[in-house]
């Protein structure tokens, strides 16, 4: 069964990709895969002026399979998730996240990498890495360019989440609207009137020069904090405690080191 469904909208113009993997729309290896697929076939897209994500059912995302986060799969785990935000770099097509539900950990570093994030008034956005012992490498980096250095530390150090109108007060979210249907119809006239009218080609070059410094900073710092990751956090008891805990359904016992 496929975990992700793609459409094509206005004459091909906007492509909608709708993680759909039940309730949770869990971003596992295979949802990844689909992905990089997906983006390697919008290359021969010329005439692609959007993409846009959103979740099925009630939910963004609920992040990364936790699975996937133990030490024996981290190295490979975070090596496939990371080539999704340099693929998207690369595309320089414009990108919009529609939230509502749940976006947290690697589902809000997804919608982070948009261009544009849209939400209703049940979405709940957090990095809840931290109660697990662990940090997302992509949000530590996006977060303090996006919003700056005090709010991102708040949602990255405490783990706490935040609602559509505080992500809208702290210039995360674009826009945040009464309920889904209503995100979705007000977005694409947003779409209609902001991106369709424009030229494609022009549009990526837009994405380009608007975050030269954005796009560098990724490249530059997403290793170090995968290799960061991968071979200092990994090697500690709390890492692995706190993903274990979380599988056993435990309360973690932390030995702080």
């Amino acid at each position: 069964m496929q975990k992700i469904e793609l459409n094509y909208n206005h004459s091909d113009q906007v492509a909608e990709i709708i993680l759909k993997d039940g309730k949770a729309n869990i971003l596992d290896r295979i949802m990844m895969d689909e992905l990089h697929t997906l983006f390697e076939e919008f290359k021969g897209k010329q005439k692609l002026k959007l993409i846009t994500f959103e979740g099925s059912g009630d939910h963004f995302s609920f992040g990364a399979s936790v699975v996937e986060h133990k030490k024996e799969n981290a190295a490979a785990m975070l090596k496939n998730f990371h080539k999704l935000f340099y693929s998207l770099i690369d595309l320089s097509i414009p990108t919009l996240a529609k939230i509502s539900g749940q976006c947290l950990g690697g589902g809000l570093e997804l919608a982070l990498i948009c261009n544009f994030m849209f939400a209703d008034k049940s979405a709940r956005l957090g990095q809840p890495e931290i109660i697990l012992g662990v940090f997302p490498p992509p949000a530590s980096l996006i977060l303090p360019q996006k919003i700056g250095n005090a709010h991102a530390e708040e949602i990255l150090i405490t783990g706490k989440p935040i609602n559509a109108e505080k992500g809208k007060e702290i210039g995360l979210i674009n826009d945040v609207f009464e309920d889904k249907k209503t995100m979705h119809i007000e977005v694409e006239k947003w779409v209609a009137d902001n991106i369709l009218p424009k030229s494609a080609s022009s549009l990526k070059y837009a994405v380009k020069a608007s975050r030269k410094m954005f796009n560098h900073f990724i490249k530059m710092k997403l290793g170090d904090l995968e290799q960061m990751y991968v071979e200092e956090l990994m090697e500690t008891n709390d890492a692995n405690e706190g993903i274990n805990s979380f599988l056993e359904k435990r309360k973690p016992e932390w030995k702080n080191c």
